[in-house]
C-alpha cells in the first residue's frame, strides 16, 4: 500500500469523490466521517445569498422558501442535479487540499489504484477529520488505520479535536482508542409542520460573506477555533441565517434540501431562534434534517419535535481536549 497527499487537481478530486461514493453508496447523504463530507450546492435564485445583502426578518415573518428534499427522481432533472452534485463534491475536496496541504491522503494498492482517502483540517488549534473512506474490498487490511494515523499526525500539535462518527462499532472503537470521548447523537428528520412552530422571538437576517468576522467570533467561543476559509465555501453553497443583537450572536447554514449544515450561537435562545427561522423558511410540508444532535442540544430536540420531526439515534460526536460545543450543530464536513 502506498500513501500520497491529496493534490489540488481535478484528477485527485474526482478520485476522492469516487472513493467516497463507492465506500458509502449514497454520496449525497453520507453518514459522517468514516463518511463523505456533506455536499450540497449553490444555485442562483431562492436559497442563495441575497444580492442586495442581508434582509431583516421580523419575528414571525417567514423567509422565502427553499426547495425541499428529497432529490429529484428519474425524468425530472436528476441527471443534471447529479452533475452539479459531483462538481460540488470535487470543489470541496480541492478546497481542503488548498487549505490543508498536509491533512489529506490517498491510499493506493500495489497497482496504483486508489483504495482509500482521508481529509482533515486544522482551524486555529482545532483539528477535525472531514473524511475517511475505504473501499469495501480494502477494509480490514490496515488501509483505514494508516490513513487515520497520517491525519492524526497532521493534527498532533492541536489541543482540540472533533470527529463525526457513524454507529459502526469498528469506527467507534478506533476513535475511542485514539483518545476521543464518544457522545451519542440523534438525528431529526421529517416533514415540517410550520403551524406547530412558535414564531422566532427576534430578528433573523439572510446572511452573506460580510458576516464572516461575526461567525468566526462565535466559532472561537464555542469550539476554540474559527471556521475561517470554510465559511467562504459554505456561504457559496448554502443559505445563511444570522441573528445578532445585544444578547449575543449566532448563525445557521441550511442546505437547499432542507438539511441543517451547521449552526452555532452564543445562547440556547438564539440557537432556538435560528433553527426555528430556518425550518419556517421551508415550504409547508417541506422535509428537514438535523444531524448530530447530542444530549447537550435539548433546545434543538425541542424545536424539531415541535415542528413534527421524528427522532432516531445516529452515531457519535467524538471530541478530544474539549467538551462538545453547545449550542451547536456541527457540519459533517467541516465540524
Amino acid at each position: 500500500m502506498l500513501l500520497r497527499p491529496v493534490r489540488d487537481t481535478e484528477e485527485d478530486a474526482e478520485a476522492v469523490r469516487q472513493l467516497a461514493e463507492a465506500s458509502f453508496a449514497v454520496f449525497a447523504e453520507p453518514p459522517a466521517a468514516h463518511h463523505a463530507a456533506h455536499h450540497t450546492g449553490h444555485r442562483a435564485g431562492p436559497g442563495g445569498p441575497s444580492p442586495e445583502g442581508p434582509r431583516a426578518i421580523a419575528p414571525g415573518q417567514v423567509l422565502p422558501a427553499v426547495r425541499p428534499g428529497p432529490p429529484p427522481g428519474p425524468g425530472d432533472g436528476s441527471d443534471s442535479e447529479d452533475v452539479r452534485q459531483r462538481e460540488r463534491s470535487r470543489e470541496r475536496v480541492r478546497h481542503l487540499a488548498r487549505t490543508d496541504t498536509g491533512g489529506g491522503w490517498i491510499a493506493a494498492d500495489a497497482g496504483g489504484r486508489p483504495v482509500g482517502a482521508a481529509q482533515s483540517l486544522i482551524r486555529e488549534g482545532t483539528w477535525a477529520l472531514a473524511l475517511l473512506a475505504v473501499l469495501p474490498e480494502a477494509q480490514g487490511k490496515g488501509v483505514g488505520t494508516a490513513l487515520m494515523q497520517r491525519t492524526m499526525q497532521y493534527g498532533r500539535a492541536c489541543l482540540r479535536g472533533m470527529v463525526c462518527c457513524t454507529a459502526n462499532p469498528v469506527a467507534a472503537r478506533t476513535y475511542r482508542r485514539a483518545g476521543f470521548e464518544l457522545h451519542p447523537a440523534m438525528c431529526l428528520r421529517g416533514a415540517v409542520d410550520r403551524a406547530r412552530l412558535a414564531p422566532p422571538d427576534g430578528a433573523v437576517v439572510v446572511g452573506s460573506a460580510a458576516q464572516r468576522d461575526l461567525m468566526d467570533s462565535v466559532d472561537r467561543r464555542l469550539r476554540g477555533g474559527a471556521h475561517g476559509p470554510d465559511h467562504e465555501f459554505l456561504v457559496r453553497h448554502h443559505r445563511l441565517f444570522v441573528s445578532d443583537d445585544f444578547t449575543g450572536s449566532g448563525y445557521c447554514y441550511l442546505r437547499e434540501s432542507g438539511e441543517v449544515e451547521l449552526l452555532a450561537a452564543t445562547s440556547r435562545r438564539l440557537a432556538t431562534r435560528l433553527l426555528t427561522a430556518a425550518l419556517m423558511s421551508l415550504p409547508e410540508g417541506g422535509r428537514a434534517t438535523v444531524r448530530t444532535v447530542t444530549a447537550d442540544q435539548q433546545w434543538a430536540l425541542d424545536v424539531g419535535l415541535a415542528a413534527g420531526l421524528e427522532v432516531s439515534t445516529a452515531g457519535y460526536l467524538c471530541v478530544r481536549g474539549m467538551r462538545p460545543p453547545t449550542p451547536y450543530i456541527p457540519s459533517g464536513g467541516f465540524l
